[in-house]
């Protein structure tokens, strides 16, 4: 029962104070599931990740769902999913009805300004923590490399991308 309360405790957390989406909440995921409470390890973190964008819905909620069953199995999934999701839902039921009264106001719009970048910074730190863990060798930088190419310049569809790097992981490893 305790382990159940830890992981609800822990992505409640990472649900009320992560902003911009999950890719932006990927750090806070990592320092608390790989780095303190040791539940994954980077590698395992990673495949996390992979499968967690690879599976409809969203990345977080996602992510707390395998890391909760890893650790204490449907129990543990239901108290990870919750406790991402609850905070932001409580938050967003209460300030829906106040935020459209302010949202057209200077203030809130020099707020999501200042906030945007701060995601792009958080964004980009997951991607640095996830490249030491995945590139492992040239070949895995060279597969990374096509994909991103294939989907910034030639507007490959992303899920295109990800089966693409499959195909290239099955035969290059």
């Amino acid at each position: 029962m305790r382990i159940l309360v830890e992981i609800f405790l822990t992505f409640a957390k990472i649900g009320a104070f992560s902003f911009g989406g999950g890719l932006a909440m990927l750090p806070m995921i990592e320092e608390e599931i790989v780095h303190n409470h040791q539940w994954l390890t980077a590698q395992e973190f990673i495949d996390v990740v992979a499968i967690s964008e690879m599976t409809p819905g969203p990345i977080a909620v996602n992510a707390s769902t395998f890391v909760g069953y890893k650790v204490a199995g449907v129990p543990g999934a239901i108290a990870g999913s919750i406790g991402v999701a609850i905070v932001s839902f409580m938050l967003i039921t209460l300030l829906a009805k106040f935020f459209m009264k302010i949202k057209d106001a200077k203030e809130t719009k020099a707020v999501f300004k200042g906030i945007r970048p701060a995601v792009l910074g958080l964004i980009l730190s997951a991607g640095i923590s996830i490249g030491k863990t995945a590139f492992v060798d040239m070949k895995s930088i060279g597969v990374a490399v096509i994909v991103f190419l294939g989907i910034w310049r030639f507007k490959v569809n992303p899920i295109l991308g990800i089966i693409a790097a499959g195909v290239m992981g099955a035969i290059l490893f």
